[in-house]
């Protein structure tokens, strides 16, 4: 497990180092949150990050949300402080650590992101989630490549770890490549590692994911965000079962079994000129849809009650129950960030709740309306901004704030490629 820690707090961070590191972490520190987002940016992946109060942790979710990245952050300030725990957990962080630390307290937060224990993770009470992992058990054995399906927050990386995990290649962890993180120009290099000089900045010689993951799985999540020239190479890899790394003539042999993950319909894309047929029906052996958290209406109650159990050790606090107002409106909202919205809900709630029970005042859910809006709103911004600056699309950018990237990604999400 890498982790990441943001900030000093006077030294107060530094226990936290030693006792990570005694638990097997590789930790990397970042002065303030342009530096960790440096790091991020150059391709170095991390589980957790942990930030201090005193820098702009809000900000930092921002983006991190933006650009895909999935590591889990947690704010750590002086001593309990349940004002600052909240606005972090509103904000995205997934959880608040009192410094000086607790040794105990930070080895259960380690143990809990990091474990990959299914018959925790894969809760479903659903019909339509029991014909998922009916369909899941049954490939997971074999050779044939993987595309999982499904809206944001719909676990397809849960999924994909689920399949590694009951598949013959379970001895060797499975690696997994952000498609949507990891900046262009980086990703060719991140997947296909390089030769020591085969470009500027290449001060040595780098093994790339493919080769890490060889007798293993690999996990390409979120691969509709591949540009065109990346698929290229992509498809000769599947083809020829061989990886060269850049800067190299050499093929190096490759045994692994590939998962990919998309939120978007790639048959769409395909038909749009954004992804390539052929390489669609090489990953697309084995289908697997995930349905939205609105459609596992049976399974809301059990998925609430394992998050409270899973926060209230993790916050050595005792469990609440749900009260059946907070249960109904929980079932009524549509939940556009599926699994993960509801994740949050339930912390967050479980902390601000004064007594023994969470109240629907408690889950802060927002209106569907009301994120209709925004979005609208949003989408409008893009179209007057692009009719202003036609297609520069860096002052257009600089006009709304976003980054070009950030731009280009939202561009695609509404649609208004021209």
């Amino acid at each position: 497990m890498r982790i990441m820690i943001i900030g000093n707090l006077n030294g107060q961070l530094i226990p936290v180092t030693k006792i990570a590191t005694t638990k097997g972490a590789k930790v990397l520190h970042a002065v303030d949150v342009t530096s960790a987002l440096n790091i991020l940016y150059s391709g170095k992946s991390v589980e957790i990050i942990m930030a201090s109060e005193e820098i702009n942790i809000s900000w930092l979710l921002r983006e991190l949300k933006a650009q895909h990245i999935a590591s889990s952050v947690i704010c750590c300030g002086i001593g309990d402080n349940p004002e600052i725990a909240v606005k972090a957990i509103e904000a995205g962080a997934v959880d608040y650590l009192p410094l000086p630390p607790d040794e105990e307290l930070i080895a259960a937060i380690l143990e809990n992101i990091s474990k990959k224990d299914l018959k925790n993770e894969t809760i479903f009470n659903s019909a339509a989630m029991e014909e998922v992992i009916d369909i899941a058990k049954k490939v997971a054995p074999s050779e044939a490549n993987v595309l999982i399906t499904g809206a944001s927050g719909t676990g397809k990386e849960v999924m994909a770890c689920f399949i590694h995990q009951h598949s013959k290649r379970n001895k060797h962890d499975m690696i997994a490549v952000n498609c949507a993180a990891i900046p262009e120009n980086l990703l060719e290099s991140e997947m296909f590692g390089h030769e020591k000089g085969a470009f500027t900045g290449a001060s040595e010689r780098r093994v790339g994911k493919f080769e890490e993951a060889n007798q293993s799985t690999i996990l390409l999540d979120e691969i509709s965000e591949m540009d065109l020239k990346l698929q290229a190479k992509l498809l000769r890899v599947l083809q020829e079962k061989e990886v060269i790394r850049i800067g190299s003539n050499t093929p190096i042999k490759l045994d692994i079994r590939i998962i990919a993950t998309s939120n978007r319909d790639l048959e769409y894309e395909i038909k749009k000129g954004n992804f390539r047929e052929d390489l669609f029906h090489r990953l697309n052996v084995i289908n697997i849809g995930l349905p939205s958290l609105k459609e596992r209406i049976m399974d809301i109650e059990l998925l609430a009650t394992h998050f409270i159990k899973k926060y209230a050790k993790i916050n050595a606090i005792s469990p609440k129950n749900i009260s059946i107002n907070a249960l109904e409106k929980m079932k009524e909202y549509n939940w556009p960030g599926n699994i993960r919205e509801l994740e949050n809900c339930i912390h967050r709630a479980l902390l601000i709740s004064p007594t023994d029970k969470i109240e629907v005042e408690h889950l802060k859910i927002k209106e569907p309306e009301k994120i209709e809006t925004l979005e609208n709103t949003e989408k409008n911004a893009i179209l007057r901004a692009m009719e202003v600056y036609g297609k520069d699309s860096g002052r257009a950018a600089t006009a709304l704030g976003v980054s070009i990237r950030l731009l280009q990604q939202k561009i695609k999400k509404y649609e208004l490629e021209k």
